[in-house]
C-alpha cells in the first residue's frame, strides 16, 4: 500500500488543508473515498487511520484531510495550536474546503491508471456527516455517500449555542474541549454564516435531493448525537439505507490517542457495513 502522509494544499488567499491519501499498490479502478472529520475533530484523532487502511485494502484509494481551520496548523496538524483559525470556522468554509480536496484529488490522480477519478464517494463523522450530505447535494462529481453519526440539522445547533445577544456582544463565546482542556472560541461570525447561508445548509433538503446511493449509520448509545437524527435523515432520503449499531457511542467505543491495532468490535462493524456498501 502507498501511504502518504501531510500533504499540503496550498490555495491562493487561504488557509492550506492536510491531506492524506492511503492507496493499494494493486487493485485497479479505484474509487476515490474522502472522510470529512467532525466537530473538535482532525484526521490523525483515534484509529482512523486503521480505517483508512483497512478500507485501502478492499481496493479504494482512501483520503482523509484535516478542515483547513479545524486548529490544527500545517506544522502541528495533530489537536488545536490554532485557537484564532478555529474560532473563525463555519460550514460554508467546510463546505469550499471539501470542494477544494475533490478538486485536487481529481487533479492528483488524474494520470493515475490505478484510479478512478470518475467515482468519488464520500465519508462524513458527525458534523463532518452533515458537510458530506449538502456536498453529495450540490455536486454530481459524487456518486455514493456514507455517514457516521451525522449530524441532520445545523440550524438547531447554530442558534442554540448559549446567550445570542450575549454572543452578539461577545463576539465570542467559548466552549470547553473535554479532552485538552483548552477554551475553544466560537466567533460571532459563525451565526451570521449560517443566516448567510440558510437556503445552502439545509441538511433536509439536501437529502430530499439527493439521487445516488446513501448510508446513514449511527450507534444506539451515542449521547452526542441521537440516533433519531439518523432516522430524520433516513426519512428524508427513502432510498437511503440505515444500519443501527447496538451499543455503539458518538466514536462507535474507540478514543484518543488509539494505542492499539485492534479494534472495538463495534468499530469493525462499521467498517464492514460501508465496505460492503461501496463495493
Amino acid at each position: 500500500m502507498h501511504i502518504n502522509k501531510n500533504i499540503v494544499l496550498q490555495r491562493e488567499n487561504n488557509k492550506p488543508i492536510v491531506i492524506d491519501t492511503f492507496c493499494p499498490t494493486e487493485s485497479k479502478n479505484q474509487p476515490i473515498v474522502i472522510f470529512c472529520h467532525g466537530y473538535k475533530g482532525f484526521k490523525d484523532w483515534g484509529a482512523w487511520d486503521i480505517m483508512a487502511k483497512r478500507i485501502a485494502k478492499n481496493g479504494f484509494c482512501f483520503i482523509k484531510f484535516n478542515f483547513s481551520h479545524n486548529g490544527g496548523t500545517v506544522e502541528q496538524p495533530i489537536d488545536f495550536p490554532d485557537l484564532e483559525a478555529f474560532g473563525n470556522n463555519n460550514y460554508s468554509k467546510e463546505l469550499d474546503d471539501l470542494g477544494d480536496v475533490i478538486d485536487w484529488a481529481i487533479t492528483h490522480f488524474k494520470e493515475n491508471s490505478f484510479v478512478d477519478t470518475s467515482r468519488i464517494h464520500l465519508v462524513g463523522h458527525s458534523r463532518g456527516g452533515g458537510i458530506a450530505i449538502l456536498k453529495t447535494a450540490e455536486d454530481n462529481r459524487i456518486k455514493k455517500l456514507v455517514t457516521l453519526a451525522s449530524v441532520c440539522d445545523f440550524g438547531n445547533r447554530t442558534a442554540t449555542i448559549g446567550n445570542l445577544e450575549q454572543w452578539k456582544k461577545d463576539g465570542v463565546k467559548y466552549i470547553t474541549n473535554g479532552r485538552t482542556k483548552q477554551q475553544m472560541p466560537h466567533f460571532y461570525q459563525f451565526y451570521e454564516d449560517y443566516i448567510q447561508n440558510t437556503e445552502r445548509l439545509d441538511i433536509k433538503k439536501a437529502c430530499q435531493k439527493i439521487h445516488v446511493p446513501q448510508l446513514i449509520i449511527h450507534g444506539d448509545a451515542d449521547t452526542s448525537i441521537s440516533v433519531k437524527e439518523a432516522e430524520s435523515i433516513s426519512d428524508w432520503n427513502p432510498k437511503s439505507q440505515l444500519k443501527i449499531i447496538k451499543n455503539a457511542n458518538h466514536v462507535f467505543n474507540v478514543n484518543h490517542p488509539w494505542m492499539s491495532y485492534s479494534l472495538p468490535k463495534e468499530f469493525k462493524e462499521v467498517i464492514e457495513t460501508y465496505i460492503n456498501f461501496l463495493k
